[in-house]
């Protein structure tokens, strides 16, 4: 899956001031990341995938497809917490065109490693596409640790992982032992640059919706060897990064995008749009961008 290499954008999803999705502004955003991303990730937690019906989600996942002018690869995002149901939703949902899942460790019920084991052992062997696992503890309320991840990379439908858990020396056990073949991708985007010097395939990221040549230059930088460049862009992130989750994601990061005319502020509850003082600092801080 080498064309799952690089930075993959975890695409918002545009709203109007009614909270209904804003195609128009949708379509705005693919061709605005389009210039430096190497693939879409539709409906992970950047995506509000919590707070939209199975309807707007493959109606989103349509639209993408639609509009995806230049043939980036696309990731859906299906996981959950009830195995049975993420079955199911597999099952019933149309993935041509799509080339790969990107499935969250079950969160709230707190499994044991056994039961994360278990449970994407059950999506490897149902799924039709491969799986991306997602390690994101800070929402899951649990951690798959760097030796549930290695087990798991052994199984034939399981190709990489997202880590998010923002534990450098986890990311480094996963790096050392995993197979020749298996995708070690960054869920923080200021730990981009760390994870692709130690083997890592790149990011999966939210800033990369308003600054996708940034990332393209991190990726860049790497590849041609040099250093001081990628170092630089992502540096240029240190100080914008934080706002983005101050109030939840992606509040931050659709108020930047606002500001850059590609899609209007607005969320749905439990969350709310950018208050004035996080719009303020936001505003700020994007003009040294």
């Amino acid at each position: 899956m080498k064309k799952l290499a690089g930075t993959g954008v975890a695409l918002v999803t545009p709203m109007n001031s009614q909270g209904e999705i804003d195609f128009a502004s949708l379509k705005k955003l693919l061709a605005h990341t389009a210039k430096g991303v190497d693939y879409y990730v539709v409906m992970g937690t950047t995506g509000e995938s919590a707070t939209l019906s199975k309807e707007e989600k493959k109606s989103v996942l349509a639209f993408v497809k639609e509009n995806n002018k230049k043939k980036l690869p696309i990731v859906y995002g299906i996981g959950g917490n009830y195995t049975q149901s993420v079955l199911e939703e597999i099952k019933s949902t149309d993935l041509g065109g799509v080339d790969a899942l990107l499935s969250v460790s079950p969160y709230y019920n707190k499994p044991s490693q056994e039961g994360i084991y278990l449970h994407f052992k059950e999506i490897a062997s149902t799924s039709p596409l491969p799986i991306i696992l997602y390690n994101v503890p800070g929402r899951t309320a649990s951690n798959l640790t760097a030796e549930t991840t290695l087990r798991l990379s052994g199984l034939k439908n399981i190709i990489g992982i997202k880590e998010a858990s923002g534990n450098l020396e986890q990311c480094m056990k996963i790096a050392r032992e995993m197979p020749k073949d298996f995708l070690l991708i960054s869920g923080d985007d200021l730990l981009t640059l760390p994870i692709y010097t130690m083997g890592g395939a790149g990011v999966i990221s939210v800033l990369a919706n308003a600054l996708p040549i940034t990332f393209q230059k991190i990726k860049n930088g790497v590849q041609n060897g040099k250093l001081a460049q990628a170092q630089a862009a992502q540096f240029s992130l240190l100080d914008i990064n934080a706002p983005m989750y101050e109030e939840g994601n992606p509040v931050g990061v659709k108020f930047l995008l606002s500001l850059m005319g590609v899609c209007e502020p607005f969320v749905r509850l439990p969350l709310i749009k950018a208050s004035n003082s996080l719009q303020k600092k936001i505003s700020q801080l994007s003009a040294r961008l």
